[in-house]
């Protein structure tokens, strides 16, 4: 079954992928950060049961991962996946992870709030994904009671999350906004409207291979469908600048030359860090958008830039950096040599 990493939707030249995620508490048990090792496990067990017992046609594709059960390297890669947050597996004691076959929809039980319901889809499909994310949380919250008050609405840990309690983001490629050096004007003009942009994995991460995360701020005052058609607009206005960039960038000869080198170290290199890879497999995205490569495809792309993540390469053999380097070498050549 294909994950969503492994695919392309619509947008694709600039936008990896669109996810919605809601913040839930139980009405009956205080927030995590006071809950007690029994609550925990009430409250993962509710969950569970919630879900995967449930009379929902979706309940028999989910299965439960325990943070306690896994290893390290399995904790890493559920993040590189863009499965959880980098903060969920810090503290892994009492967590868990139901996640259903094609990592569409996961859901993580004890984080920063009882319950972080999330869908990812690839593309741009925010419309799509809020629907999916909504049906979910609708169902659960005939069992599960969320805590809810009428002035505040969704009552959540943090109170920045209050209210709808959803961030709604989508992943971008923006090579030629961070090749002109206009990223930080896009920052503070998007802080205005009430939207941030941010790193590969969210907040306190910072952008690999200008791949960037963009998604609202604002919780509390308006609704779901609101901040969801705010996030649209703004992310057509910055495909649209991103686009009109890369047409200007692509024209010299200095970033066609980058493009093909780029495309050339990866099909014959024999030896491939992380870091280079996404250097590298940034300007061949950007070559494949602005039509230099033919036969590459967005899928592949988008796959290789999960696959050969450190920790997701180490999930089946455990490797030195050396081996590791090596062997993403030899993955990132076959594929792209293929194409």
């Amino acid at each position: 079954m294909m994950k969503w990493y492994e695919k392309s939707g619509k947008e694709s030249d600039v936008v990896i992928s669109t996810r919605v995620r809601l913040a839930r508490n139980l009405g009956e048990y205080p927030f995590p950060v006071k809950m007690s090792g029994d609550q925990r496990e009430k409250v993962e067990q509710a969950v569970r049961d919630a879900v995967m017992h449930g009379n929902s046609a979706i309940a028999q594709d989910f299965r439960f991962v325990s943070l306690d059960d896994i290893s390290q390297n399995e904790a890493v890669s559920l993040v590189e996946r863009h499965l959880v947050s980098p903060e969920f597996i810090s503290a892994p004691h009492g967590r868990g992870l139901l996640l259903t076959q094609d990592e569409t929809i996961s859901i993580m039980i004890n984080e920063e709030d009882h319950l972080r319901i999330q869908v990812m889809r690839e593309g741009l499909d925010l419309e799509g994904v809020y629907d999916l994310v909504d049906r979910v949380d609708t169902l659960l919250n005939e069992s599960l009671h969320f805590a809810y008050d009428e002035e505040l609405g969704f009552l959540t840990q943090c109170p920045t999350n209050l209210g709808t309690g959803m961030r709604a983001s989508l992943m971008l490629h923006l090579p030629a906004l961070q090749e002109s050096g206009a990223m930080r004007r896009v920052a503070a003009s998007l802080s205005k409207l009430g939207l941030v942009i941010r790193g590969i994995y969210g907040e306190g991460t910072e952008s690999i291979g200008a791949i960037y995360q963009l998604s609202n701020q604002v919780t509390l005052g308006l609704s779901e469908q609101a901040a969801i058609a705010n996030l649209k607009s703004i992310a057509d206005q910055l495909i649209a600048q991103e686009r009109t960039a890369r047409e200007e960038l692509v024209k010299t000869v200095e970033t066609q030359d980058q493009i093909y080198r780029a495309m050339g170290i990866l099909k014959s290199a024999r030896v491939l860090s992380s870091d280079e890879f996404m250097r590298l497999i940034s300007y061949v995205r950007m070559g494949v958008a602005a039509g230099f490569l033919a036969g590459i495809s967005y899928d592949t792309i988008n796959s290789l830039i999960v696959q050969v993540q450190p920790a997701t390469m180490m999930l089946t053999k455990k490797m030195t950096a050396a081996e590791r380097d090596a062997l993403r070498a030899g993955i990132v050549s076959q594929q792209l040599n293929v194409q």
